[in-house]
């Protein structure tokens, strides 16, 4: 297959892109994302020092598609704050292996830093400030995060809560009831639920 003969930062991101969610965080390389692209792993070179360069190409590619753009002023901060995360937490889960990554890389990324200063934006119109704010949005970006992690690789409706279900009710008779009710609710639910608890928690 013949090398395109200039590549740009979003197709190289794009290819790094489609390896991780094919083969897993574990499978990206300089060796995999050349073969994507059709090229040896030496002209890949040409384009990126390394593997770390990929990987900051990659969330940036993910993190641009998020509206950064904080809403009106008009509404209570907890909606509004909700509308930001809503909108990362979509994004970012579309690509859930590289939420490593972004925890890696959202200092260097501008659409990160983008949704923090709107976040920030929003918490300092609803007062918050010095360590508040700092709590409060290193709250919201480790539950987004979290919450990603466990709807991926632990999700309610798979085999781990299937498994607790089945243990003796006379040793876990919570975890098996609450089991059983966890099958019921929805990957939304589950996130928008725990959000809106951190949301009161930060605003007592």
């Amino acid at each position: 297959m013949p090398r395109p003969r200039s590549l740009s930062h979003a197709q190289l991101a794009s290819a790094a892109l489609a390896v991780i969610d094919r083969d897993g965080l574990a499978g990206l390389s300089m060796r995999s994302v050349a073969k994507e692209l059709g090229m040896s792993t030496m002209s890949l070179y040409r384009y990126v020092d390394d593997r770390e360069e990929l990987e900051r190409l990659v969330v940036d590619l993910v993190l641009e598609t998020v509206d950064t753009e904080a809403p009106g002023p008009g509404g209570h901060w907890h909606d509004r704050v909700e509308v930001l995360v809503r909108r990362l937490r979509d994004a970012v889960a579309a690509h859930p292996e590289i939420v490593p990554l972004t925890v890696a890389h959202r200092h260097r990324s501008l659409a990160g830093l983008r949704w923090s200063e709107s976040v920030l934006g929003v918490l300092a119109e609803a007062g918050f400030d010095g360590a508040q704010r700092v709590v409060a949005l290193r709250g919201l970006l480790g539950y987004v995060i979290g919450a990603i992690q466990l709807e991926h690789l632990g999700p309610l409706s798979g085999e781990g809560t299937v498994a607790i279900t089945e243990l003796p009710p006379d040793a876990f008779p919570y975890m098996t009831e609450t089991a059983r009710d966890a099958r019921k609710v929805s990957a939304d639910r589950e996130f928008l639920g725990g959000l809106a608890l951190l949301l009161r928690g930060l605003g007592s």
